[in-house]
């Protein structure tokens, strides 16, 4: 049963292959857009910049790199920096932090989506693009643990599939759907609701 008004959040975790997927799938969210959507992208250290100016050359929404204890807002993409963990805090402040590595990586999936689906609980949505590790896997099953919802690339659609299939592995899926249809599923869900 479909339910309206459900969702105020989506995060969305990518690896290899990200950049060519989330320009699939961010300029499909509208001006009016009414969810805070929240991206880590696996990069190195010096990287990241980037990320910010070019989506914003292709996106209807602004679009940032998170800054720590920023509030976030609903219609704002935001991006992990580089070599910085993304937390959401219980207030639904951004946070940034340096911890250790997880999987190798910083920022790290797991720690976005486990620290959303704590304050976001039922009205977040996480998502698991194409990669090449397993990071997101522990994070989307938290995520729906906590009652949101599980969204993952059809590994078929992925440039590397790891990824999905580890969050299929760990996570029960609510959503497999190939990339060219995830930009306007996801795009819905704060008109559509629960699924």
């Amino acid at each position: 049963m479909i339910e309206s008004g459900t969702y105020e959040a989506v995060a969305i975790g990518v690896s290899a292959g990200g950049i060519a997927a989330l320009e699939k799938i961010l300029p499909r969210f509208a001006p009016d857009c009414g969810l805070v959507i929240l991206v880590v992208q696996h990069m190195s250290p010096g990287g990241g910049h980037y990320l910010v100016e070019h989506f914003s050359s292709v996106c209807h929404l602004p679009v940032k790199e998170a800054s720590d204890k920023e509030k976030s807002e609903a219609g704002t993409i935001y991006f992990a920096p580089a070599d910085y963990h993304l937390l959401v805090e219980k207030q639904r402040t951004l946070a940034l932090s340096m911890e250790a590595k997880v999987h190798y990586c910083r920022p790290s999936i797991d720690v976005l989506f486990e620290t959303a689906a704590e304050a976001y609980s039922s009205a977040l949505a996480g998502v698991i693009l194409t990669g090449a590790n397993r990071d997101g896997a522990r994070g989307l099953a938290r995520v729906k643990q906590l009652g949101g919802l599980s969204v993952v690339q059809s590994p078929e659609t992925a440039e590397v599939d790891i990824m999905p299939r580890a969050a299929m592995d760990m996570a029960q899926v609510d959503c497999l759907l190939p990339l060219d249809r995830l930009g306007d599923f996801l795009a819905a869900l704060n008109r559509r609701g629960k699924v």
